[in-house]
């Protein structure tokens, strides 16, 4: 496919197999989304080309798709996490909808890792950064370095380099705190003109629908993560709802809608949980005895739990799921 003449963004995936793997399984669930539409106009990332690298660490697998802005992260990060405005945030949740439509009703996929790093503006924040915009001409040359094109950078040079900067963040610090810059800080930026159109991307945890991972609490970012996927109940198409509703959240107030933490006397994910009950109420009892089956199915034997429901020790709605559990094994 020639693509001359235009800004693309390359993506180069690391050399190791398991790497390679997930980038080919990327690829082909990338090709599906750019083959059921043609027009460009799903709100999901496009396949452009793909090709493998030799290089010093071994053979890389690149994507090469169309060049896209600011994540929707840079953009709460721009307006100083003082929330967008509903208006804004309509916008936005109608191409993000759009997309996941696209992905759950007509091509079976599941994003699994749906977060504000991975969802990309069309176009930048400010437009001196966009090389379409800003009339932009990119400088090929090859910087002094390596053979391969890498910069050289001794290790005393980074060390420096981080000095400099945390002494660039306390020097800021310190003018906040004497108020002579406060006003400025704490005062939401103007964000008339930046268009919210945006696309999902970033497909390389995603899967079929029919086709899962294989260990489901793997999937998913922690603060963006459902709950049925935490207590291991199984996971479908509701969990990138979940994790979008999330995003609407903290678009709105700029604010994360669940911060667990571990915490003396309980997990990361007993937290988690804990906050979402707060905000939600209880959660539906069908969620929790998938769990408990499963759970029981892991740790305990199949005669065993006959034996806890013959005596009515387990819920009795829970009998046609262990049932067909006892059946598969």
């Amino acid at each position: 496919m020639q693509i001359w003449q235009r800004f693309v963004a390359l993506k180069i995936q690391k050399s190791a197999r398991d790497y390679a793997h997930a980038a080919l399984h990327e690829i082909e669930l990338l090709s599906a989304v750019a083959k059921g539409d043609p027009t460009n106009s799903k709100c999901v990332v496009r396949l452009l080309d793909h090709f493998k690298h030799v290089g010093p660490n071994g053979h890389h697998v690149c994507l090469v798709t169309e060049f896209l802005g600011d994540s929707l992260l840079r953009l709460i990060r721009y307006n100083r996490n003082k929330g967008i405005g509903l208006s804004r945030v309509k916008e936005i949740c109608r191409s993000l909808l759009v997309g996941l439509d696209y992905l759950h009703s007509e091509l079976g996929i599941i994003h699994t890792d749906l977060k504000p790093e991975n969802v990309l503006l069309v176009s930048t924040i400010n437009p001196a950064k966009d090389p379409v915009r800003s009339g932009f001409t990119p400088i090929l040359d090859r910087p002094v370095g390596s053979q391969y094109g890498g910069t050289v950078i001794s290790f005393s040079e980074k060390m420096l380099r981080m000095r400099a900067r945390r002494a660039v963040a306390k020097i800021s610090q310190r003018r906040v705190s004497l108020g002579g810059f406060a006003a400025e800080v704490e005062k939401e930026r103007n964000l008339d003109g930046i268009s919210l159109k945006c696309k999902i991307v970033d497909f390389g945890n995603a899967c079929w629908g029919d086709h899962q991972l294989a260990v489901a609490g793997e999937i998913q970012t922690r603060q963006y993560r459902a709950p049925e996927v935490i207590i291991g109940s199984g996971y479908s198409y509701s969990a990138d709802m979940w994790s979008f509703a999330c995003i609407a959240f903290e678009l709105a107030t700029g604010d994360l809608l669940f911060a667990p933490k571990n915490c003396e006397g309980c997990s990361e994910d007993e937290d988690h949980l804990a906050l979402m009950m707060e905000t939600l109420g209880k959660m539906p009892r069908k969620v929790t005895a998938v769990s408990l089956v499963l759970s029981l199915v892991s740790y305990l034997n199949f005669p065993l739990i006959l034996f806890l429901l013959s005596f009515r020790l387990l819920p009795q709605e829970l009998v046609p799921r262990i049932t067909l559990i006892g059946m598969v094994i």
